[in-house]
């Protein structure tokens, strides 16, 4: 798949020094905001305000005011909930399974995927807190405590448990080997600071870091270690988010196929939104010569790879539906593909199976602004995905007269655009105030291969 032309392509551009690389990421952090954050912040923060309005407003009057009804008890919510899981998912790949696997190409991009990780599994988190309604009053009962009760415990065999564990495990791991990663890049910071707030402020997050070798051999034992126990979580969660489905008796539900196909989708919507924030990053911080074409190619033949995987598993569902003989089985796919809900199928397969088959064309695997469109359509497409699996699978069930529509309101999006609002906040937050691209990974690079490429 990898062609020579990427592997002799440089993973560092532009004859850069250690020195330049530690000037050129830590500007970014000491230097005064620019117009463009400014308005971007102004954006987000704007997403966030509207959608807070809608969050107080379902916690004050109740998930009623949602477009559910009682056939379709599941929609916006769980779909949004399951998009935000995915995305978190590429963060853990590229950080712990290449690194695992020894790929240097994941060095300029692993921080700012880390940290959309972080921000992604914090808006998944908040669905199924919100879908309680009155949440204040309940969502300790998710969690295995003692009670005054004494014998009434969580139902450990019910998978939406299994999510709350699943869950709660990647978001420490993630940030802990996020955290982690950071430590060497706030000592840079703090060496170089030159106000004593921000001395102060760099140096507490720095833990004491003093750069000797026996503290660099304990820094990457323990980053293995925490690769090792996050690479089994890449696979683990999103399995356990498709359980929430496949453990059902529900036609379109009920499939073993799930495991595998909601993990290859998860890396697929992922990556995208990788892609989407680091061709934007890119732009606006000028790091061209750390985030190369290399980059965005190997991001794109993973997508590739992911994309077919997820067609086969669309064909493999209808294949299995046919070859089961089940009436209700066979009807809830034709209903998918051509019910009324038939605009929201015919819109995943087009965004997820069909339009990441151009990244087999290496001219458009190396353009940037279609690399950038089709990042966008990708999670378009998986958020559709998400939609077609919940709602067209309850809103025709097995009695004819329970059959029900589901219209959004204003509270399912405005709830949506409030978890893009955090989202993006947040991550606007990190690109400034913390280094956006590993530095002591990337000075790794330049003294272990020499690598000064001029422009």
């Amino acid at each position: 798949m990898t062609s020579e032309s990427v592997i002799r392509e440089p993973l560092v551009t532009g004859g850069k020094t250690v020195h330049d690389v530690t000037v050129d990421i830590c500007r970014r952090v000491e230097e005064k905001p620019s117009k463009s954050w400014f308005l971007a912040m102004a954006v987000s923060l704007g997403a966030l305000s509207v959608g807070a309005y809608f969050v107080v407003g379902l916690l004050w009057d109740g998930i009623g005011v949602w477009g559910l009804n009682k056939t379709v008890g599941w929609a916006w919510d769980i779909t949004n909930f399951v998009w935000w899981v995915g995305i978190g998912h590429a963060g853990t790949l590229i950080s712990a399974i290449l690194l695992l696997f020894r790929q240097r190409w994941r060095m300029s991009i692993n921080r700012a995927a880390e940290a959309m990780t972080i921000f992604a599994v914090i808006c998944a988190a908040m669905f199924p807190l919100l879908h309680m309604g009155r949440l204040w009053l309940g969502f300790f009962w998710a969690l295995p405590l003692p009670n005054t009760y004494g014998s009434l415990w969580v139902n450990f065999n019910s998978p939406l448990l299994w999510d709350v564990f699943a869950i709660s495990t990647y978001f420490s791991v993630s940030l802990v080997f996020w955290y982690i990663g950071l430590i060497p890049d706030f000592a840079t910071i703090r060496d170089r600071a030159t106000n004593k707030i921000s001395k102060a402020i760099y140096g507490g997050l720095a833990f004491g870091w003093d750069g000797a070798a026996k503290t660099w051999s304990r820094y990457e034992t323990v980053a293995l270690v925490l690769a090792g126990l996050a690479t089994p979580l890449v696979l683990s969660v999103h399995t356990i988010v498709s359980f929430d489905f496949a453990t059902s008796v529900i036609p379109g539900w009920h499939t073993t196929i799930f495991p595998p196909y909601f993990v290859a989708g998860a890396i697929f919507s992922g990556f995208a939104m990788v892609l989407t924030l680091l061709l934007v990053t890119r732009k606006v911080y000028k790091l061209e010569d750390y985030i190369t074409i290399q980059h965005i190619e190997l991001m794109n033949i993973v997508i590739i790879i992911t994309g077919s995987i997820v067609g086969i598993a669309y064909i493999t569902e209808f294949f299995i539906a046919w070859y089961s003989g089940v009436e209700a089985e066979q009807y809830a796919f034709i209903n998918r593909a051509t019910g009324p809900y038939w605009w929201a199928y015919w819109s995943m397969m087009t965004c997820n199976v069909i339009s990441p088959q151009l990244f087999w064309f290496k001219k458009i695997r190396t353009s940037l602004a279609a690399t950038f469109v089709l990042s966008i359509v990708v999670n378009i497409g998986m958020w559709f995905e998400r939609f077609v699996i919940i709602v067209t699978s309850l809103h025709r069930d097995f009695l004819p007269s329970s059959w029900s529509m589901f219209y959004p309101t204003w509270y399912d999006v405005g709830v949506y655009l409030f978890t893009f609002g955090l989202f993006f906040t947040a991550f606007f937050l990190f690109a400034k105030f913390f280094p956006v691209i590993n530095m002591a990974e990337v000075k790794s690079i330049i003294k272990s291969t020499g690598e000064k490429v001029s422009k």
